[in-house]
């Protein structure tokens, strides 16, 4: 009989958020920086999928110009793809306003945005300063909210930099306060390179905090490059945070940092979370499941760690129910 059990034993921690929001990014953040360029319908169906696994929160593409990112060049036939479920969110990162429109165009009713902390990012990723980044997402947030539509703020780099190494706190909050006060919903501090530590995250959380912005409106985007992402969630939920990113299997990396790796696994993350004890509204099994039909589909493993023990323990069941039947 196998020893690994399909869902965590639950055991709560007094103090914490009894329900998370699971902000979905891997057909956008984690398909973007993959090597392949995954077809359409596979990217419909992979959203289909995690809507059907409970997603409520899942940023579907981005309208960036296509030789920036040619895995994303799909984006509008993407949207146009996906059937949203009633009340769920399907997000589209855009780079200015030019992008906003594409996306609005393609049916898009809610975008994000994306600032550096650091100006070495900035003109590797975004193609501008730190604060010609903090100008555009600002004027986006401005048309958008014109048209109605909801804004998400992302500060990348917030933990460290390959370029620059650390990073001036100072940078990230000045960032994230323009963000909010520009009018954008939440404001997601990015480990862009997975570095963060639980005391980093605690230093910059609080100073996030202590600019005004509301603990709710807060979430964290985190890599998992030395495995401490689960850490670092831990962490900020005893700091009230109850939004966190992450993408499905694990996927994406970040090809300007030598060694980095994937965002923090929304499986993973789950297991944690329902051991904890916190609703998500997902369903850890149909998660699971996705990651093994997209890995199989990409013919790539994935790296959660949360999918290959429950694979293992399938695979292990199974062979001991071959065994005990009669020949």
């Amino acid at each position: 009989m196998t020893t690994i059990s399909p869902s965590p034993r639950v055991q709560p921690e007094p103090g914490l958020p009894s329900r998370v929001t699971v902000y979905e990014v891997g057909p956008r953040d984690g398909l973007q920086a993959e090597a392949d360029i995954i077809p359409s319908p596979i990217k419909a169906e992979l959203c289909a999928r995690l809507y059907a696994a409970g997603s409520r929160h899942l940023e579907l593409t981005s309208f960036v110009p296509p030789s920036w990112i040619p895995q994303l060049a799909d984006a509008a036939d993407v949207v146009a793809a996906v059937e949203v479920p009633q009340g769920a969110r399907a997000v589209a990162l855009v780079p200015n306003l030019r992008g906003l429109r594409r996306a609005i165009d393609a049916g898009v009713r809610e975008v994000a945005v994306v600032v550096s902390a650091t100006e070495s990012f900035a003109q590797a990723n975004l193609n501008t300063t730190m604060a010609g980044a903090l100008d555009r997402a600002v004027e986006v947030i401005a048309a958008a909210g014109a048209e109605g539509l909801p804004v998400r703020g992302y500060v990348s780099m917030a933990f460290g930099d390959p370029w620059e190494g650390e990073v001036d706190t100072a940078a990230v909050t000045t960032a994230a306060a323009a963000l909010h006060a520009a009018g954008a919903g939440t404001i997601a501090l990015g480990d862009t390179i997975g570095v963060a530590t639980p005391g980093l995250t605690t230093r910059l959380i609080s100073e996030t905090l202590a600019t005004g912005i509301p603990v709710q409106r807060l979430a964290l985007h985190l890599h998992d490059t030395y495995a401490l992402a689960l850490a670092n969630v831990h962490t900020a939920l005893r700091l009230g945070v109850a939004e966190f990113d992450s993408a499905i299997g694990g996927l994406g990396r970040c090809p300007y940092a030598k060694g980095a790796t994937g965002n923090l696994a929304t499986e993973d993350l789950v297991w944690m979370l329902h051991g904890l004890g916190i609703e998500t509204g997902l369903d850890l099994a149909a998660l699971v499941t996705t990651t093994r039909w997209l890995s199989r589909a990409r013919g790539v493993p994935a790296p959660s760690r949360v999918a290959r023990a429950l694979a293992a323990a399938a695979a292990d069941t199974s062979r001991i129910t071959q065994e005990a039947e009669p020949a």
